[in-house]
């Protein structure tokens, strides 16, 4: 599997825990109390797996080629684009993470700066996740030379390797199911 494969691959697992933000959130909607902990670690694995590590292979191989080689287009389209809205789902996760303090120091309120945060978090995924899939990943395979690729594919497998050695695959996608399961989603 090359590098954008993989990275395809990995906006399944991405696009599977969003639908799990959802139903946290409708759970607050209907009056259900915020599991903390449940919260902490949707986060984690959004700061961790979605970001870190997915995010971060885009932005230090794939996207970083794509604005070297590709001219002001691929800068445009990557810096304008992709590095802007990786920024926002930053901003997004950090805001969540500022109502979900106010919420447990007894501010009630905060559970809307819950709810916005966390789906309009959702909402910018999925646009972002099906621009990369539809457009930005085969313009990147189209457009760089077969050597170019080849290392993206070498620093990616490097990449994935170290990631395997610290179990951050496999931790994520357990943590993604364990949650499915309590959330009865659907994948």
């Amino acid at each position: 599997m090359n590098s954008i494969e993989l990275m395809m691959e990995e906006h399944r697992y991405i696009s599977r825990m969003l639908k799990v933000v959802r139903k946290a959130c409708l759970g607050i909607l209907q009056g259900e109390a915020i599991c903390f902990e449940d919260f902490y670690q949707i986060i984690d694995f959004i700061r961790n797996y979605a970001d870190a590590h997915h995010h971060g292979k885009e932005e230090k191989f794939l996207f970083k080629e794509m604005i070297n080689h590709l001219g002001e287009l691929g800068s445009k389209l990557i810096r304008n684009g992709m590095l802007v809205e990786h920024d926002l789902g930053r901003l997004y996760i950090k805001k969540l993470v500022e109502a979900l303090e106010k919420v447990k120091a007894g501010n009630e309120e905060s559970k809307l700066d819950v709810i916005a945060n966390a789906i309009s978090y959702t909402h910018l995924l999925e646009r972002h996740i099906a621009k990369e899939d539809e457009v930005v990943y085969s313009f990147g395979a189209r457009q760089l030379s077969k050597e170019v690729l080849e290392m993206v594919d070498e620093q990616s497998t490097i990449f994935e390797e170290e990631a395997k050695k610290q179990g951050t695959q496999d931790k994520y996608i357990d943590l993604l199911e364990a949650l499915e399961n309590k959330y009865t989603v659907v994948k």
